[in-house]
């Protein structure tokens, strides 16, 4: 099922820690709702602007998963409204600073990334009604505003 032009949602639910440990990731017709938004408004103009494949490190999770690989049940991953991804071949932190300058978006976080190597982390992104346009760096100990 094609959630946008360029993203399914076979890629937004995959998770090798759901299959291996049996957990259903399937997502309720709200959560369905919430990835063709989190697609529509992020991840297809980020595909469109760059004109490179995003890949998509970890999308919908389902709650008993969130759960399972120590996340909060009250992740946005759990109502479909957040990805984390990178470019392919582009630096993470030049993606992380196009969205912040042009997209709406509920919160960013440029996660585990180093300035001295432009592979290095991914991105975090949400979509939601909110629009909090959070933008934050997170190190793997702490959370700072802004990158």
């Amino acid at each position: 099922m094609r959630l946008s032009k360029n993203f399914t949602l076979n890629e937004l639910t995959k998770s090798q820690t759901a299959l291996r440990m049996g957990i259903d990731n399937s997502p309720t017709p709200e959560d369905l709702h919430n990835l063709s938004n989190l697609c529509d408004n992020i991840l297809q103009p980020v595909r469109e602007h760059f004109g490179k494949p995003v890949t998509i490190s970890s999308g919908y999770r389902s709650v008993k998963l969130c759960l399972a690989i120590g996340s909060s049940q009250n992740s946005q991953h759990a109502k479909g409204e957040a990805a984390d991804f990178e470019v392919i071949g582009v630096d993470n932190k030049t993606v992380a600073e196009w969205i912040r300058d042009n997209l709406q978006f509920d919160q960013l976080i440029l996660e585990f990334y180093n300035d001295d190597d432009p592979n290095s982390g991914w991105i975090h992104c949400s979509y939601s009604e909110r629009h909090r346009k959070s933008v934050l760096k997170y190190d793997g100990k702490n959370y700072t505003n802004g990158f």
